[in-house]
């Protein structure tokens, strides 16, 4: 039954974009080329054509360097942004054509949990008045004290004390405030969670414990994670696969354990090859070289071929799609499907 569970897509984006316009009003748009006038209308290309499922119970991390699209994914699944191409849907509904009202049940199913805790608690709410907002306005039947056994309940299970209730979050530290966000996510009982960076801006010292947390509360709770971070340590923790981006598009999907021990796609291997290792028969460090595209003027043929060493004439032309290989991974990349790498 929990296999079964397990591979149910709860979450399906299909062919996503998002572009945002960097010149607005009309005379932004007015341009003086070659002596002639024309109109242009300049965008930040942010995702391109992505393709992803999540499934039931599982931990999708998605990764990739700044720029690359991993927040912008997390503020169009969790209804912040709307797509400009492509569809969302969950749990068998599309949900990126809902209007407000239509989205509000599902507000209750996704919850999101932000980078900076010092920035997502509102600094004029106690604690208390920040954890009870969310459960009054979903659960509008349970009477006042059931919100505050709710309340109770819910800090508890992440370790923050009751009794803190009363204070602002500027009397927490970093640590804390995440705990606490984690906890107003968890209080309408989610089954799915979109965690954008949620350890990034902590202590070293702390982000084992956070993340401990939210994989208790996985457990516990049978939550499924949208989990976007850089740091792929973090990763071959937490996920239980893992999707590569870059500039937008998709390089390589795979389970985390196939991801690590066998990366396909050149990007991938030279972000793998930067984790630090302790073993000496660790491959040497790939440093990428080469122009480095903008988002703004998307390069014709593959994204990352300005800085890959297996590029030839047809990565210039043609942009590659994600292929199926035979360990059940997706790789986009015509060096990978022509065998010009080698492969474990």
């Amino acid at each position: 039954m929990k296999n079964e569970m397990t591979q149910t897509p709860l979450l399906q984006i299909d062919a996503l974009e998002k572009r945002f316009a960097l010149d607005h009003g009309f005379l932004e748009t007015v341009k003086l080329r070659k002596g002639r006038i024309r109109r242009e209308k300049r965008e930040v290309h942010a995702v391109n054509g992505l393709t992803l499922d999540i499934k039931r119970g599982e931990a999708l991390c998605i990764v990739g360097e700044s720029g690359c699209g991993k927040s912008t994914v997390a503020r169009l699944v969790a209804g912040l942004l709307n797509p400009s191409n492509g569809s969302i849907t969950y749990d068998g509904k599309r949900i990126d054509t809902l209007t407000r009202r239509e989205m509000l049940p599902y507000r209750r199913k996704m919850q999101m949990i932000f980078q900076n805790p010092y920035a997502s608690l509102n600094p004029r709410m106690t604690i208390e008045q920040a954890l009870t907002e969310p459960v009054k306005h979903h659960h509008p039947d349970l009477s006042a004290q059931g919100v505050r056994d709710k309340v109770v309940e819910v800090m508890r299970s992440v370790g923050v004390d009751p009794a803190w209730a009363p204070r602002y979050p500027h009397e927490f530290s970093g640590g804390q405030r995440q705990r606490i966000a984690i906890a107003r996510a968890l209080t309408v009982d989610p089954e799915f969670i979109i965690a954008d960076e949620p350890i990034s801006a902590l202590d070293v010292s702390i982000q084992a414990q956070v993340l401990n947390l939210m994989l208790e509360a996985q457990v516990e709770r049978g939550l499924t994670y949208l989990f976007i971070t850089h740091d792929l340590s973090v990763v071959q923790h937490f996920g239980t696969r893992v999707a590569v981006l870059y500039l937008g598009t998709l390089c390589e999907l795979s389970d985390t354990a196939t991801l690590f021990a066998n990366p396909k796609h050149p990007y991938t291997r030279a972000l793998l090859s930067a984790v630090p290792k302790l073993d000496d028969q660790a491959p040497n460090h790939i440093r990428l070289r080469g122009e480095i595209p903008t988002p703004i003027d998307m390069p014709q043929g593959c994204p990352f071929r300005s800085r890959c060493t297996y590029a030839n004439d047809r990565c210039a032309v043609e942009r590659p799609v994600p292929a199926p290989q035979p360990d059940g991974s997706l790789v986009a990349c015509h060096a990978v499907e022509e065998d010009r790498i080698e492969t474990v």
